[in-house]
């Protein structure tokens, strides 16, 4: 049996006069649907869970709403979970009950089969450029040049990057003389936290 957390009975509370009746509303319709579903705060927002995160409810100062954690894979009679579920503003701006179940007990399926959420697209990284300042000053030492040979892409990019990252020639200035002699002890740009 599924099991109710007062702190979402103090969530609703604390919930716009508008939000209340909308997160009711939601709460007992992801209890019906999901009877052995279990509350809990995750992020601050009421979570419903059933073999991982099955959806949660939110409250905004013009509108609720309920997600799906694994709202893109959720599909009922060709609409998608995002499409239905918008901002409500009211409980009439709800989907019907029934449509409602048909997501919450989709969701549950794909839960309880293990169905992972896809994989987000990697962006590609982009290229390496090194400044023709930072380059001499490493060059001019050679236990610099040769450290950060031997160093790893990332460890490059968090050097480069810090030193493009300088607003004014001054701090670039003193970053370039401080990541040579970093480099020339060996050192990653990072190599405090390590």
């Amino acid at each position: 049996m599924g099991t109710k957390d007062k702190r979402i009975d103090a969530y609703i509370a604390k919930a716009p006069e508008f939000a209340k009746p909308i997160l009711d509303t939601l709460r007992a319709t992801v209890h019906e649907a999901c009877p052995e579903c279990e509350e809990t705060l995750k992020w601050s927002h009421p979570t419903f869970m059933y073999h991982g995160i099955l959806c949660a409810m939110v409250a905004f100062k013009e509108y609720a709403l309920l997600r799906f954690w694994k709202e893109k894979l959720l599909e009922v009679d060709g609409r998608n979970a995002v499409d239905v579920f918008g901002k409500a503003t009211s409980v009439n701006d709800l989907p019907s009950k029934k449509l409602m179940a048909s997501f919450i007990r989709k969701a549950m399926a794909l839960n309880a089969e293990g169905t992972p959420l896809p994989k987000r697209p990697t962006k590609p990284k982009k290229a390496l450029v090194m400044p023709d300042d930072f380059m001499a000053a490493i060059r001019k030492n050679k236990k610099a040049l040769a450290a950060y040979d031997r160093f790893s892409p990332s460890h490059q990019r968090e050097y480069v990057e810090w030193i493009v990252d300088a607003k004014r020639e001054e701090t670039r200035a003193k970053r370039i003389a401080q990541a040579v002699e970093w480099m020339a002890e060996g050192k990653p740009r990072n190599w405090k936290y390590m």
